[in-house]
């Protein structure tokens, strides 16, 4: 588990309000339980309108606490899905998922029990049942799986458990749900009169990757706060259809900037002057992404200062993704604690798969990935590839090299990929700048990205994390007027770029057609592909001159006639 944190991250600490948004923790909160296996999970996804939580015949998917909002019949609650609850077994996996549900039972204005209805009463049920009876909260039984009429009948039997109100449902299908909803309204206290729709802090689960509720759904899912990202509009640029055209063409969401108030200058060549800036409340959505068991999860219960995710020393412990909200300067960061993700030969489970697949759709629904590396093992082909993901996918990222302190205090040699590499390091074991250098050679095409060395566990240099995630989402946000950007052409000397003549072209003027990530339009005389050697020459002069530090950036050309 987490160890203390060091002097400078208690500081840092001070200044932040680790909570979910205003609106989310004023609303009642329903928690569902019940021992592994029974469609909690399919529960909680019918409730939120969504497909947050990873659902299999495997026992003992869910680990982690999920949260997500409903509505129904014009209330809003928020909903708590945990973990299969098995009190007695000792071993630290269960373990730990009794003490995350514990957590969510007393957050819990209402409880709701879930139990197979196509299985005896078991051991752990009564168990369970005499525990919850216990909290003196107000508690309802799921008699889940009964998808027929003649099912329905079955609900009966599990009035043993000594919980009242008892109701058949099928959190697969819908059926039985809005008896149970109705009842869960009459006891679920009402939400506060100050909860506010910002259009900002969505939950997590409404990310533009994730599924739309389910049409035939009896339950209203949460509106959809968080809209998803538009590709840009060129219209206020010359040759503005053919730039838009180009733009859809792109992989991955660009972002155009909201407030923008742009004027054409034929004079200067279409140079576009601007004058708008990011809203300072927009939450940043941070994915901490790597291979598994590289310190994610303590890296998150580090930065928010809680034990929100479960960490073990055993890879693959995180299966669902684990968001937390924390405010810092007065701006909400949503950091994302992913599953590892592992090749493909060697993820078996189903719920392994679905992870995985999790993971990268998490993602692409953020801002900023914090890119972690085992400091120990170095840059393996596995990291390489992770990272491609973001970088293709247009996140920023920042690299974060983990297990520092077992490298710098001599317990553990950091492993290099060659023979010479790895002599070399035997005369400086300790040398970050030898480290760094074996990094950015292994990871060449995140050149743009910067470096944190740090221990998850200690806490030491995770204080560097936060200042540099503000400066980075703004970077990526960051908007070039037309005019700067071609004052800036004429100072290039392409000369210097080593590129084919038959692949040179002229270029007429260029534009910033998008931010997150920045993206720029070339027009020139011909619609050739740019030569790599002459895309990333420019994208190098770019960095000099605007920084844009953190993030990718995408070059497009297009014809000007």
């Amino acid at each position: 588990m987490d160890g203390p944190a060091s002097p400078s991250a208690r500081e840092l600490f001070s200044q932040m309000n680790s909570k979910s948004s205003k609106e989310s923790v004023d609303l009642p909160l329903l928690a569902i339980v019940g021992r592994p296996n029974v469609g909690k999970s399919t529960l909680f996804n019918r409730l939120t309108g969504s497909r947050r939580a990873i659902v299999g015949d495997e026992p003992g998917i869910t680990r982690d606490r999920l949260y997500g909002e409903a509505e129904w019949r014009g209330r809003e609650f928020r909903v708590v899905d945990t973990g299969g609850i098995v009190t007695d077994d000792k071993e630290f996996i269960p373990a730990e998922i009794f003490r995350q549900a514990r957590v969510a039972l007393e957050e819990a204005s209402a409880i709701v029990m879930v139990v197979d209805g196509r299985t005896e009463i078991a051991a752990p049920d009564m168990e369970l049942a005499r525990h919850l009876n216990k909290t003196g909260k107000p508690l309802f039984l799921a008699v889940n799986k009964a998808d027929s009429d003649r099912q329905f009948g079955i609900a009966g039997e599990f009035h043993r458990l000594g919980i009242r109100q008892v109701f058949p449902i099928s959190a697969e299908n819908g059926r039985g749900l809005d008896d149970l909803l109705d009842a869960l309204l009459q006891v679920l206290p009402a939400a506060s009169a100050n909860v506010a729709d910002t259009g900002e802090n969505a939950a997590w689960d409404d990310a533009p990757a994730m599924s739309a509720r389910r049409k035939n759904a009896p339950v209203k899912a949460a509106r959809g706060k968080n809209a998803s990202r538009t590709r840009a509009d060129l219209a206020q640029v010359p040759e503005d259809a053919e730039a838009a055209e180009l733009l859809d063409s792109t992989r991955g969401p660009v972002e155009e900037d909201p407030g923008s108030s742009r004027k054409v200058s034929p004079e200067d060549g279409g140079a576009v002057e601007s004058t708008t800036e990011e809203p300072e409340t927009r939450e940043i959505k941070v994915a901490i992404i790597g291979h598994p068991n590289v310190g994610k999860s303590t890296l998150l219960n580090q930065l928010t200062g809680t034990s929100r995710a479960i960490v073990s020393p055993i890879p693959g412990t995180t299966r669902d993704a684990v968001d937390e909200v924390m405010e810092y300067h007065g701006r909400q960061i949503r950091f994302i604690d992913t599953a590892g993700i592992r090749r493909k030969g060697k993820t078996r489970l189903m719920a392994e798969k679905l992870s995985v697949v999790m993971s990268r759709r998490h993602l692409e629904a953020a801002d900023i990935a914090l890119f972690m590396v085992d400091a120990t093992e170095g840059v393996s082909g596995l990291d390489a590839t992770i990272a491609g993901y973001a970088h293709e996918s247009g996140r920023s990222v920042i690299i974060v090299v983990n297990k520092w302190d077992l490298v710098t205090s001599g317990e553990k040699r950091a492993i290099s990929q060659s023979k010479a590499a790895r002599i070399q390091d035997a005369k400086r074991p300790q040398d970050r700048k030898l480290y760094e250098e074996r990094l950015r050679y292994g990871l060449k095409f995140l050149s743009y990205a910067p470096i944190v060395f740090i221990s998850a566990h200690t806490g030491k240099g995770t204080e560097k994390i936060l200042p540099l995630i503000e400066k980075v989402a703004a970077e990526r946000r960051k908007r070039v007027t037309t005019g700067e950007m071609n004052r800036f052409l004429r100072t290039v000397d392409f000369e210097r770029a080593s590129v084919p003549v038959s692949k040179r072209v002229r270029i007429y003027y260029m534009t910033q057609a998008a931010v997150a990530p920045p993206t720029f339009v070339l027009f020139t005389d011909r619609p050739v592909k740019l030569h790599f050697s002459y895309e990333r020459f420019l994208e190098n002069q770019i960095r000099a001159a605007f920084g844009f530090m953190g993030s990718p950036i995408w070059i497009k050309n297009r014809a000007r006639n």
